[in-house]
């Protein structure tokens, strides 16, 4: 008999902190969730483990189901309704019979009364279904929870950031359960967390001790120690109990699997723990940054100049309307430069009416106050012409969601004479070139592009870039973790208290 697979994507990284409410329309980027036939269409094909998850039932002939794909820029927490909305269907698919469950989580999601949504999905199926294997992967800002690891079968982590191998994390997690239905490997899995509140901004392999130690896991895979090692350095704008970073390794039981997975855990654990200073990120003055930018593309390097607004990311819940940073980059006249985005539904609404070829002057950004960290918005006056408008959309050719179908709304660029900026709908983060060409932008002709992102720039910009420099402006995804006032978070933790 064929096999039956339950393959389903349920993605939100919650900050708590954000301003940005997350209703159900936000799933699917703002398209609203996907269900059934629609569901596997948004994302086969693509550079993602529910695509993965697809080749491999393909691979083994299996029927399969796909309840739900949804997936939400970060935010705020969701509602009650709206996590029903998105986890019933996959209940019922799951009630309806399965040989497996496949699913493509996050690993941060919070919702309005449960700090650990993850772990409430996997408890849920695993009270329909008390024998079904379960193979779960997470992204790399996960906060995990012991809920979680008890009833999942296998968990596996992308080992990149920017994301660019979370096709390899759902095959890793999706052949490790699939040799288990076929009595190939038995998977056990040891896990750890440690009181190490990390900076995002020192997340990357190459820029602190995530390297060292996900070349360590890979090790331990390639030389068959383990099947899978994980490294989950945390998402530090959730305030939970769980925020910290753990690691998740799972081991064969038939080979010594238990003891070589926790020996494992607790080496990554220990080097992450060794070095935890280096998880700190500390960052210059942001006028001092500025200047340092205008100086290096003044001196005509043939490539762009980065400016990073890594405070206002809207890929960790800022509202990406902040303006510092850009009034920043105005006051000191730097020229040839290119931004992206600004989220400012009301000004593309403006640029929009007046039409293409038009002059307007328009308040741009700052509607978005920022009570949990005492910020109010502060609009910046601009003037310029509306180069552009368009419909906001563009597939992602780049190495991180490769082949998926991005969503800005309506989105203008405004030229403002020494910088074009576009202005958006909705909020994206800037990892692919798209964000710029779609609109008739080629970032690569530009002295300066300023974006609004932390570390995924790296997959579509830091290869055309000269220098990249970060600027350290406001919001809610501010790398000074002492700027949030936490609650819930297991204490002491580290850098916030001494340790």
């Amino acid at each position: 008999m064929r096999r039956k697979f339950v393959i389903a994507l349920i993605k939100h990284e919650t900050n708590t902190f954000s301003p940005l409410a997350t209703p159900l329309a936000a799933f699917g980027h703002g398209e609203g969730p996907a269900f059934g036939d629609e569901a596997r269409a948004r994302f086969e094909g693509t550079n993602t483990p529910m695509a993965a998850y697809l080749d491999l039932a393909r691979r083994e002939h299996a029927e399969v189901v796909t309840p739900v794909a949804a997936e939400a820029w970060p935010s705020n927490k969701a509602s009650r309704a709206t996590f029903e909305a998105i986890v019933r269907p996959l209940e019922d698919a799951v009630r309806g019979g399965c040989d497996a469950v496949f699913l493509d989580l996050h690993g941060a999601m919070v919702i309005e009364d449960c700090d650990d949504a993850e772990g409430e999905i996997v408890q849920r199926l695993r009270r329909i279904a008390p024998q079904v294997p379960i193979a779960v992967t997470l992204d790399y800002h996960t906060n995990l929870s012991a809920a979680l690891v008890d009833h999942a079968t296998v968990i596996t982590g992308y080992k990149t950031y920017p994301h660019v191998d979370m096709y390899e994390a759902g095959m890793l997690a999706g052949g490790i359960l699939v040799g288990a239905l076929d009595g190939a490997v038995e998977p056990v899995m040891a896990w750890g967390w440690k009181p190490l509140l990390a900076s995002i901004m020192r997340h990357a392999p190459e820029d602190g001790p995530s390297g060292d130690i996900l070349a360590f896991a890979r090790r331990m895979e390639a030389d068959g120690t383990v099947l899978a090692a994980t490294l989950l350095p945390s998402f530090p704008h959730a305030d939970t109990p769980y925020t910290g970073v753990s690691a998740v390794v799972v081991g064969d039981a038939r080979h010594g699997g238990r003891e070589h997975a926790r020996a494992v855990c607790t080496h990554m654990l220990k080097l992450a723990w060794d070095r935890r200073d280096e998880y700190v990120f500390r960052a210059p003055p942001l006028a001092e940054s500025v200047a340092h930018a205008k100086a290096l593309g003044l001196a005509n390097p043939g490539a762009p100049v980065l400016l990073i607004d890594h405070c206002d990311n809207c890929g960790s819940g800022g509202a990406q309307d902040v303006m510092a940073v850009v009034a920043e980059v105005l006051k000191q006249r730097l020229d040839g430069v290119a931004i992206a985005p600004i989220r400012d539904p009301e000004a593309v609404a403006t640029m929009i009416d007046a039409g293409v070829g038009q002059r307007v002057r328009i308040a741009l950004g700052g509607h978005t106050d920022m009570p949990s960290i005492g910020l109010a918005g502060e609009p910046l006056p601009v003037a310029g012409r509306v180069q552009a408008v368009t419909d906001g959309q563009f597939t992602v050719t780049g190495p991180m969601y490769t082949g998926v179908r991005m969503h800005l709304g309506r989105t203008a660029v405004l030229d403002a004479g020494s910088a074009q900026i576009v202005v958006t709908e909705r909020p994206h983060e800037p990892f692919d070139l798209g964000v710029f060409t779609h609109a008739g932008i080629d970032p690569r002709r530009k002295r300066y592009v300023v974006l609004k992102s932390r570390i995924h720039y790296r997959a579509g910009f830091k290869p055309i870039a000269a220098h990249v420099v970060e600027c350290a402006g406001v919001g809610v995804t501010n790398a000074d973790l002492s700027v949030y006032p936490y609650r819930k978070l297991t204490r002491p933790i580290f850098p916030l208290d001494p340790m």
